[in-house]
């Protein structure tokens, strides 16, 4: 993050936290008028509800101003804590990403320099897509290249994750080992906030730039995507068929670690919470505060992946899904992988909880009606005892993904079968 960016930063969150402190003054002055209200006839009412505004309206103003004041002078710090080691800036980087998940569309709609840009990313900064810069940065450029879409509040530094525990090498990835058969690694950062169907669009105008100037003609792309960047995936490719992007055809594998293709139940249930809050005018006020998440968001609901989903309906008030079936690409191959927080899908937390964020049935597309994606059961990964995270970066779902690209099957327990 830069010195100017980091500024930006922190005046950003005061004003947010500035905002929050008038949804709670709404919700403050519906209670107050309720109570007074009831108790108007009572003796001494009057003054009291007099003397209650005259102090109430100061006090919240001195807050919102005192958390503007703070923004700004955290904003400060934080443009020389930008100064710091290479860790310090992944944290202020995860800082962004998690700002951009939270309201990326409204920071995309205000054309704040906080808002992610989609780009390919190498050693901490934005590649821009010119073949001189491309062949600079990657002078062994193959044929084959494995594309890296992270999740919701991800960065391209996630992929990291647990390769000290896994390798006792922080630097041993999906993506280093992929280049070790051969595969040029492209990892991504994007702005998650954003519809995961305007993502889709981005990224397939991303990929067509790539291969129009990669340094070597491009025989293969293999996708792997965790969380919500299956989503985007599968909206990429959707759009880059319909178009005919040059990319398209090269496609041969795509991999869906933890991908909420059926939607996420935190999401659902949080929709239906904050529904239920709108109904009341005392709890409105929070409802709104709420309702405030990005687009990106609430299409995990029910895993939206195109302009179709969700363009003729409010995500805040119509609460059942208008997801459409939307065929799999079909000249690759197309791949599930989930995890539980138990052995097997089987078990009962296991169905019900998932990895804590997905459940396997959203995983692996499985929908009791017509609204099921169409993966083939032997294309189809469990990875037990495991939570959401641990899909970026293990061994096991590694040696799934090189069996499959070696046209075999991953080793699994019986446990794991789908049937």
């Amino acid at each position: 993050m830069t010195p100017e960016k980091a500024q930006v930063f922190g005046q950003s969150a005061g004003r947010a936290m500035a905002g929050a402190v008038s949804y709670i003054e709404e919700a403050h002055h519906c209670v107050a008028a309720y109570l007074f209200g009831a108790t108007r006839s009572m003796p001494g009412s009057a003054p009291v509800r007099a003397a209650h505004d005259a102090i109430a309206g100061p006090a919240y103003g001195g807050v919102r101003a005192a958390f503007l004041a703070t923004g700004w002078l955290v904003g400060g710090m934080a443009s020389k804590v930008s100064a710091l080691p290479a860790t310090t800036k992944k944290r202020t980087n995860l800082a962004v990403a998690a700002l951009n998940a939270a309201v990326g569309d409204q920071l995309c709609d205000a054309n704040s320099t906080l808002a992610i840009r989609m780009a390919l990313r190498s050693g901490g900064r934005d590649v821009r897509i010119r073949r001189d810069r491309l062949e600079a940065v990657y002078p062994e450029a193959t044929p084959k290249l494995a594309v890296f879409l992270h999740g919701l509040g991800e960065t391209e530094n996630s992929w990291k994750l647990h390769a000290d525990e896994h390798y006792q090498d922080a630097t041993v990835t999906y993506g280093s080992r992929l280049a070790a058969a051969g595969y040029t690694p492209l990892y991504l950062r994007y702005n998650t906030g954003l519809h995961i169907s305007d993502n889709g669009k981005r990224l397939s105008d991303l990929l067509s730039a790539v291969v129009s100037v990669w340094p070597t003609p491009v025989e293969e792309i293999v996708i792997i995507a965790h969380s919500m960047g299956g989503l985007v995936a599968r909206g990429a490719c959707h759009y880059g068929e319909q178009t005919q992007e040059p990319w398209i055809p090269a496609v041969r594998h795509v991999f869906y670690l933890g991908a909420p293709h059926l939607g996420a139940p935190l999401e659902r249930l949080t929709s239906y919470w904050t529904w239920a809050l709108t109904k009341t005018e005392l709890t409105r006020p929070m409802a709104a505060l709420i309702n405030r998440r990005s687009a990106g968001i609430k299409d995990l609901r029910f895993g939206y992946v195109v302009d179709d989903d969700w363009s003729d309906c409010d995500p805040d008030t119509y609460l059942k899904s208008h997801r459409h079936n939307l065929p799999l690409l079909s000249t690759a191959n197309h791949y599930s992988i989930s995890a539980t927080i138990t052995t097997g899908q089987r078990h009962p937390l296991g169905s019900i909880f998932g990895d804590l964020l997905v459940p396997p049935a959203s995983a692996n597309g499985r929908h009791p009606r017509n609204r099921h994606v169409p993966f083939e059961v032997d294309h189809r990964y469990h990875l037990g005892h495991s939570h959401h995270f641990d899909l970026l970066n293990h061994p096991a779902v590694y040696d799934a993904m090189e069996a499959w690209l070696q046209k075999q099957s991953p080793a699994r327990d019986s446990d794991a079968a789908l049937h």
